[in-house]
């Protein structure tokens, strides 16, 4: 139990850093993105609007107003921008290529690459490692393109940088909290393993009185004959040891000793048999009981708690099945394991029936029906300690309502 409540904190602690970082590099790296393609944007858009060259720097004007489109002018600039440009016919035919601006295309390479854009249809777009737009002018056409392998190379860099970082954070973050993650876990590991030895001593000493209160129930029996009021002492008896085993075997799951008995089995039968032997219980009580289950179906588990699963589901549909209703349990494959189904119909409230409440079956001492459930006996354990097989066996347990007046339990194993 300790271990499973560390390996929780642990993923829950590093899905969350997962999420910040993953966030955190998507958007510096979104940021970086944008910041390029507004760059080169606004490099096409000056050439565009200057018939394929850069306006020579003036000087006379503030630093901030040569900034146009996200791209700042500067002496270098036509020196460090490395671009190209077609002029095309209406149409789509090289007529003036000038390549002087760069030395990696030739004048066919030119000519081919804007042909092909022309082609396309678009308005601007990538060829390769080069951005383009296409301007419309009265003569034809006139196609921009600039290099930005040096763009893409430093974002591609920034990149792999960025996740590089990321990843040894997270592992870094992993190491740190797989160490101290028992350490911040050190007060509610202390709670829960006070309140497992609270109800192991409790559940022993209890045990003593019992037997105590039992053995001078007979003696009564004996010199004074049977009575309502021995009879309701060893009522409230068999209650209270029931009470006390189930909150033992809560503890003994608890502490995960009970997968020390696994073993395979044959799973059919042992439902066939411990469900079987309720049939006469629902046939008294003018209940239709069906049993479904597939032949030859094997579990690896501990056989002995798989029949207290089963015990406790059917019992539990008997008690709050309506009366003359039906009860339907069932035993089928599912993927690598077996899927139980405890069906019954009910004349329990309609708030009772929510998917909220039915959810809350399977809390510690839950009643969804506090008045039946002390008429019938129950302590509202039972499917608390059903649930806690189910886990134990790796498999998952829901319960949901069918019509509105029926409850449909749903256990996985395996």
């Amino acid at each position: 139990m300790i271990r499973e409540l560390q390996k929780k904190f642990i993923t829950i602690t590093m899905v969350s850093l997962f999420l910040v970082v993953l966030l955190l590099i998507g958007t510096i790296n979104a940021v970086n993105i944008y910041q390029m393609n507004h760059k080169i944007d606004g490099a096409l858009k000056i050439l565009s609007e200057n018939q394929g060259t850069f306006p020579k720097l003036d000087k006379g004007k503030p630093p901030g107003e040569n900034f146009d489109f996200g791209f700042r002018l500067s002496e270098e600039t036509p020196f460090e921008t490395r671009y190209f440009t077609v002029r095309l016919n209406t149409e789509g035919t090289a007529s003036q290529i000038d390549t002087s601006h760069i030395r990696a295309i030739s004048s066919s390479d030119a000519r081919e690459y804007a042909e092909e854009a022309f082609q396309n249809g678009k308005k601007s777009g990538f060829k390769e490692s080069y951005k383009y737009v296409v301007v419309a002018q009265d003569s034809g056409y006139l196609v921009i393109f600039i290099d930005c392998s040096n763009s893409l190379q430093t974002m591609s860099f920034f990149l792999f940088i960025s996740i590089a970082v990321a990843l040894g954070t997270l592992l870094l973050m992993f190491i740190l909290v797989s160490i101290f993650s028992r350490k911040a876990l050190t007060p509610i590991i202390e709670s829960m393993e006070k309140q497992k030895q609270f109800i192991t001593d409790a559940g022993h000493e209890i045990k003593t009185p019992l037997a105590i209160i039992s053995a001078n129930a007979d003696v009564l029996e004996l010199t004074g004959g049977e009575s309502e009021w021995i009879m309701s002492i060893r009522n409230q008896i068999t209650r209270l040891d029931k009470l006390v085993k189930n909150l033992l075997m809560l503890s003994k799951m608890d502490e995960g000793t009970m997968k020390t008995g696994f073993a395979e089995f044959d799973i059919s039968r042992t439902v066939k048999e411990t469900a079987g032997s309720f049939k006469a219980v629902a046939e008294t009580q003018n209940k239709t009981f069906l049993l479904a289950v597939e032949e030859g179906l094997k579990l690896y588990g501990e056989e002995n708690s798989i029949q207290q699963l089963v015990s406790t589901l059917v019992d539990n549909a008997l008690k709050y099945s309506s009366a003359g209703g039906r009860i339907k349990v069932s035993l089928t494959p599912y993927k690598r394991g077996v899927k139980l189904e405890v069906f019954n119909t009910t004349d329990m409230s309609a708030d009772a029936l929510t998917k909220e409440n039915l959810n809350k079956l399977f809390d510690r001492f839950y009643r969804a029906d506090s008045s039946r459930s002390r008429d019938t006996g129950g302590y509202g354990i039972g499917l608390s300690i059903a649930k806690s097989i189910v886990e134990v066996h790796h498999g998952k347990i829901s319960a949901r309502c069918e019509n509105g007046n029926e409850v449909c339990f749903f256990a996985t194993l395996g």
